[in-house]
């Protein structure tokens, strides 16, 4: 398939890069044309470990010689191990597992609102989110995430959400109504710009919701499962959140959510209340059980805090020296790079004269998210696309 093919019969909903990209092994990958890119997108935050990372495709091909699918009316031995592991290593106490982001946060806000009526016995719905926040495109998400462009031709929308200005301290003082159940953040806005939350600002809010009675939930969906250098954000942060979503990093590139949650919020998603027909299927959950084994390998994450701590210090420098990047904005590895211009023109340039693929966040903003097993010589590599980018 050459690199320009144009697929009519494939719904337009996505601006896509003129290269098909036919083959990739861990930071790199390779399109239709041979050409080898180096792949700071990661999948969008998704392939964590690279691609085809050895361990995991290894325990995939094991799964495939034996169960591919079956109800979730049967035990799946895969998805209780993930379930286990993900439990033993958090704060949380059970797991249900779904096919996507979008599909773990709509089961937070389903849990969340049926928590409080069927649990607490009030009649509390509403979920409070950020403007600028991106929680999914189904109609709840959409309806949950603070962008007006993501909302746009979907009415009459959902009702039962509030949106808040992100990082607002004033705005806390209208955090909490008498029919709130939630409150849903991110504690980095990935497609929003990459802005992280304020430390103090969260304490905050925290405090409020749990002297109202009011839910915490957490989207971890893009800084989940050691982007940030710790297994998720919410840790650095010194916080227990009610319920917390999973999803692009969790199976390296397999598609998988997961919503965590506290036993006692847990307990209202009784028999009958809630599921998935491939959530949690066997070939998922062995690709998730495999990349968080590798993650949680002693020292792993450790190195991620320290080659991306060395990695954001060497952007500063590239910032210091260019008129045009205006703020360097990161958790571990999700950096984003906010420029005084429309930062697609240097997308297209790393991918066009470098072979070297970053994303956006926002027009103005140029997001770098390596695998977080990234080698320090590509890191280098990658210091030196951006280099040449912002020396031009």
């Amino acid at each position: 398939m050459s690199n320009l093919t144009l697929t009519p019969s494939i719904m337009d909903t996505y601006t896509r890069f003129p290269i098909t990209l036919t083959y990739g092994e861990g930071s790199y990958v390779y399109d239709s044309e041979g050409v080898k890119y180096l792949d700071y997108t990661a999948g969008i935050a998704t392939c964590n470990l690279g691609h085809r990372p050895p361990s995991v495709q290894h325990a995939v091909e094991e799964q495939l010689n034996s169960l591919w699918h079956v109800s979730n009316l049967y035990h799946i031995e895969p998805q209780e191990q993930l379930a286990k592991l993900l439990t033993e290593n958090t704060v949380f106490d059970q797991v249900f597992f779904g096919n996507s982001g979008a599909e773990a946060n709509e089961g937070a806000i389903k849990l969340a609102r049926r928590y409080q009526q069927k649990i607490k016995g009030n009649n509390r719905f509403e979920i409070v989110t950020f403007k600028q926040s991106f929680h999914g495109r189904t109609l709840a998400t959409l309806k949950a995430t603070g962008q007006e462009k993501i909302q746009d031709g979907f009415t009459p929308h959902m009702p039962g959400f509030r949106y808040l200005p992100y990082n607002n301290y004033a705005a806390l003082d209208d955090l909490i109504h008498d029919d709130t159940a939630a409150v849903m953040l991110e504690l980095t806005q990935g497609e929003g710009g990459v802005i992280p939350a304020d430390k103090q600002w969260i304490d905050q809010l925290v405090k409020r919701c749990q002297e109202s009675g009011v839910l915490v939930i957490v989207d971890e969906i893009q800084t989940g499962v050691g982007r940030t250098g710790t297994l998720y954000l919410y840790e650095q942060y010194g916080f227990e959140p009610d319920i917390l979503t999973s999803a692009k990093g969790l199976a390296s590139g397999f598609p998988i959510g997961a919503l965590l949650a506290k036993k006692d919020v847990a307990q209202a998603f009784s028999k009958g209340t809630h599921g998935s027909t491939f959530g949690g299927n066997p070939i998922v959950t062995t690709a998730g059980y495999a990349t968080v084994k590798e993650i949680l390998k002693p020292g792993f994450l450790a190195e991620v805090k320290e080659k991306s701590t060395q990695f954001i210090a060497e952007l500063q420098q590239i910032k210091s020296a260019s008129s045009h990047i205006k703020d360097i904005r990161a958790k571990g590895f999700l950096i984003g790079l906010e420029l005084d211009e429309p930062a697609i023109d240097y997308v297209n340039r790393a991918r066009e004269e470098m072979a070297t693929l970053f994303v956006l966040a926002g027009p103005n903003v140029l997001r770098i998210l390596p695998p977080i097993n990234t080698s320090e010589e590509e890191l280098n590599k990658a210091l030196c696309v951006l280099r040449d980018l912002f020396n031009q």
